[in-house]
């Protein structure tokens, strides 16, 4: 088992395609749950929805959680209360660029990277440049 991913976004089609792009470019070897939209499916985040994503995702290697807006950490936080210590102990959460750092993790991920440098690559993505040289 590998560290998987949860995608956490007010935007439900926003989160399916972030887990889906980046589910590609990790050739589908990382398990990437999403919670994606309020309860009622519009705009929003839910709390539910985060905890069943982190059931979804359970690994004993860790789950990184990564975020669109800050205040999708708030539902965040509010599903991580529901985990017990060891649970909680195997869930980090990623102040990474949501689409680079989900794919830059899946990635790192596949190739069993461990949580601590999945979570240090998707950090990393805040450097990435995405027009190198003169423009």
């Amino acid at each position: 088992m590998a560290v998987s991913l949860v995608i956490v976004s007010h935007s439900v089609k926003l989160a399916e395609g972030v887990a889906e792009l980046a589910a590609q470019m990790a050739n589908g070897q990382t398990i990437i749950a999403t919670a994606g939209g309020a309860a009622d499916g519009s705009l929003g985040t839910s709390a539910d929805k985060v905890l069943q994503a982190l059931t979804q995702a359970a690994s004993i290697d860790g789950i990184l959680i990564l975020v669109d807006l800050g205040s999708a950490a708030m539902a965040v936080d509010i599903a991580l209360e529901s985990l017990t210590p060891e649970q909680r102990a195997r869930v980090q959460v990623s102040s990474a660029p949501l689409v680079e750092g989900a794919v830059i993790a899946a990635v790192e991920a596949s190739i069993g990277r461990s949580l601590a440098e999945v979570a240090e690559a998707a950090t990393s993505a805040e450097a990435l440049n995405k027009f190198p040289g003169e423009r």
